[in-house]
């Protein structure tokens, strides 16, 4: 059964976002909470608090034993982007864009441990 967390709207742009997401996939759910702990990505803080709460929500909602899940997918998609200026030289301005990332994360219970 998957079972899945969303984070909507995190200040962190989707690209640096994809980077921690791949690194995670695939892995069983104790695996991945130990490498996002010492990860020095922003976004690593954001998806450890996402895997905790879809590992919760399979124990809770679902009854899965927590130490059999794995991460099946994890995704950064696009949320909003800031449309900002910054002076430049000669009177001009130059744009600066904040990009947000919608971030899921979804795990499954998995017999293989």
């Amino acid at each position: 059964m998957e079972v899945r967390a969303l984070a909507s709207n995190q200040p962190v742009a989707p690209r640096k976002a994809r980077l921690v997401c791949d690194a995670i996939k695939g892995r069983p759910v104790f695996e991945v909470l130990g490498l996002l702990e010492f990860m020095p990505h922003r976004t690593a803080r954001i998806l450890l608090k996402l895997v905790r709460s879809a590992a919760a929500n399979a124990e809770n909602n679902h009854n899965l034993n927590p130490d059999r899940l794995i991460v099946k997918r994890a995704v950064a998609d696009d949320a909003r982007t800031l449309k900002r200026f910054r002076p430049r030289s000669r009177g001009r301005v130059a744009p600066q864009l904040k990009r947000y990332s919608h971030i899921a994360v979804v795990v499954e219970g998995d017999d293989r441990f």
